[in-house]
């Protein structure tokens, strides 16, 4: 009976809202990836532009009104399994100036069914990334250095991410940051 579950889950129809919400995107080539339930209601839904949550009493007309969080600006997405759903803890990523992103306020998904959702999610977050770099700071903390492929972008989009907010105002941490990053680019080899 469990071989017959999983093969409708993985041949099912993304639910109609799910549905509704990717064809009203600006980019006519999203598609549904994998999605799962939600506890309170709604899907977390992973497309091929990023991360979706679509309320489960969203309005059709209001499709278009569901954002996405693009691959490229998931920090982190910890997956805890717990029977046949479990929850996700995503870390946005917003750029607060030019080349320096701050980690946005944890959100925390509990699904109850989690499918295909946990894997494919893992594989588009690990396929962004192309290098991260570590590099302690003067008096404590750390910067973290990463390189991400964009989407629609050719070269790789370098980006700092300080362990500490507090950090992006000292200027003894500033440039440590800065010499790091100059480093790391000049080393970088485009074609991996």
């Amino acid at each position: 009976m469990k071989v017959l579950d999983a093969l409708r889950a993985r041949f099912a129809r993304p639910p109609e809202l799910v549905r509704a919400v990717v064809a009203a995107s600006p980019d006519p080539d999203e598609r549904v990836l994998a999605w799962g339930p939600l506890a309170g209601g709604g899907w977390l839904v992973a497309t091929s532009r990023g991360l979706r949550v679509v309320p489960g009493d969203l309005a059709l007309t209001d499709a278009a009104a569901v954002p996405v969080l693009r691959w490229h600006e998931v920090g982190t997405a910890r997956w805890t399994a717990a029977g046949a759903g479990g929850s996700f803890l995503v870390t946005p990523l917003t750029e607060v100036e030019p080349g320096v992103q701050a980690r946005g306020p944890q959100q925390r998904y509990v699904l109850t069914e989690a499918g295909e959702l946990p894997g494919e999610v893992r594989s588009r977050v690990d396929r962004t990334v192309v290098t991260s770099q570590r590099h302690p700071l003067p008096g404590g903390g750390a910067v973290l250095l990463v390189a991400r492929r964009v989407p629609g972008q050719a070269a790789r989009e370098w980006s700092v991410v300080f362990d500490d907010d507090a950090d992006r105002d000292d200027p003894q941490a500033r440039q440590v940051a800065r010499d790091r990053l100059a480093a790391a680019v000049d080393a970088d080899d485009p074609t991996r």
